[in-house]
């Protein structure tokens, strides 16, 4: 993909103002859209393609090392991402216990003998949402730090904006896989 900034006009930083993107790329697909005089259907496609790319945080981060030529490297998981991983795999596997034996469950009693678990299911992952979404949070809060390190010409902040969008890639995952879980239950 060409530069997703470069096409929507918009600096090439970690910290993008959702607002700012939503107004740069309104403007530019409404001058090139193809119903409008000098509109063109490539350019409109990828004047879409790059908000998609600008618009999720995990996107925009992978883009931006992409554009600084930064090789992809594995980022192992530290020990916090390890925590939460620890707590998630084993609701998942539970949930996915449970809908089994929900699913088995012939009578009107053996459904409501469920609820109880049921409950303390939904309870488990609404909070381990809560605390992917305050994750979450945190590191995006530090995206306007590595946009004035990458400024001053800190040599090492490349490689922290890796392991922060690695970790953002993450979070992005296992909060989908805690939405899908809850809808599952319901």
């Amino acid at each position: 993909m060409s530069n997703a900034f470069a096409l929507l006009g918009l600096p090439r930083v970690a910290a993008l103002d959702a607002e700012a993107l939503q107004q740069a790329w309104l403007a530019a697909s409404r001058s090139a859209h193809p119903d409008q005089p000098g509109g063109d259907a490539t350019r409109a496609a990828e004047i879409n393609a790059a908000h998609e790319t600008l618009q999720t945080p995990e996107k925009r981060l992978k883009h931006l090392l992409d554009l600084h030529q930064v090789p992809w490297r594995t980022v192992p998981i530290d020990d916090a991402m390890m925590a939460l991983f620890s707590e998630l795999g084993p609701a998942l596997q539970n949930v996915a216990a449970f809908l089994k034996r929900r699913q088995s469950a012939a009578s009107a009693l053996a459904k409501a003998l469920l609820a109880p678990e049921e409950m303390r299911l939904r309870e488990q992952l609404e909070t381990l949402g809560t605390t992917l979404d305050e994750e979450r949070t945190t590191l995006l809060e530090a995206l306007p730090a590595f946009d004035a390190r990458l400024s001053s010409g800190d040599t090492t902040a490349l490689a922290d904006l890796q392991i922060l969008q690695a970790r953002l890639a993450y979070l992005g995952k296992w909060q989908t896989q805690v939405r899908e879980a809850l809808l599952s239950l319901m």
